[in-house]
């Protein structure tokens, strides 16, 4: 199976073997598996990479993600998970995280787009085009975080799964596809706000007392432009960029 990062995903049994994307930097992703390795948080690896030919192999453990039925969704032990991730100590060395990387490439891709889609891109303010800020808090960041990004063995703890893009920067970034989501109306209220008040409960760092939108305007446009860039026929992503634009 291949993503639409352009990893290439390989079942066997109880293990998974991820082709990563091509053009992945060794030593960043040498360094985030350590980093999952360690944390209470993330799922660790079975390997260090290997290379295959030009291209670089992990192997993990099999996990359940979470089923797409509504009524159920994990939306406060997501709040939590994130909130515990981005408390963690910041790992020396770690590399940035990868949102910024991942805004560019869907950028790239809009040319010759969706009109609407190139104009909200056009908008998005500086933030948006780097890890973090000096004024902001800067911690681990899962930096390509949705509910799709959440596996567990059995009925264990949820995980966070993923390292492609892991790294340190600002915490918001992992707030801003469920903000940017709610806003465009394809998350309920409910859903949003139990987890918001969920990742608040646990003192997550990235948001200040009082309304959080301040914060996560920015990122929630960016990844409502990235979720149109892949899916432009989605009617309220659609909308969403025309109201910026």
């Amino acid at each position: 199976m291949q993503t639409r990062s352009g990893a290439e995903i390989v079942v066997d049994n109880d293990v998974v073997h991820k082709l990563h994307r091509p053009g992945i930097n060794p030593h960043d992703l040498t360094v985030r598996l350590g980093i999952a390795a360690r944390s209470d948080c993330l799922l660790s690896p079975l390997s260090a990479p290997e290379r295959v030919g030009d291209r670089w192999r992990t192997r993990w453990p099999l996990v359940k993600v979470v089923a797409q039925q509504p009524e159920s969704l994990p939306w406060a032990q997501a709040g939590q998970l994130l909130a515990r991730l981005h408390r963690e100590p910041r790992p020396p060395r770690a590399p940035a995280h990868g949102w910024p990387q991942r805004m560019r490439r869907a950028v790239d891709a809009l040319r010759g787009g969706h009109p609407d889609v190139r104009r909200a891109a056009a908008t998005l303010p500086d933030p948006v085009w780097r890890p973090g800020s000096p004024d902001r808090p800067m911690t681990l960041v899962h930096g390509d975080w949705h509910l799709g990004q959440l596996g567990r063995r059995d009925d264990g703890p949820w995980l966070l799964i993923d390292v492609d893009d892991l790294g340190v920067g600002d915490p918001a970034w992992d707030l801003a596809r469920p903000a940017g989501f709610w806003a465009a109306g394809l998350i309920p209220d409910g859903d949003w706000h139990r987890f918001l008040d969920a990742y608040r409960g646990a003192d997550g760092p990235a948001l200040p007392d009082g309304d959080p939108w301040p914060v996560l305007e920015p990122f929630a446009r960016a990844a409502v432009v990235q979720a149109a860039a892949h899916h432009p026929d989605d009617e309220l992503l659609l909308a969403a960029c025309v109201r910026m634009g």
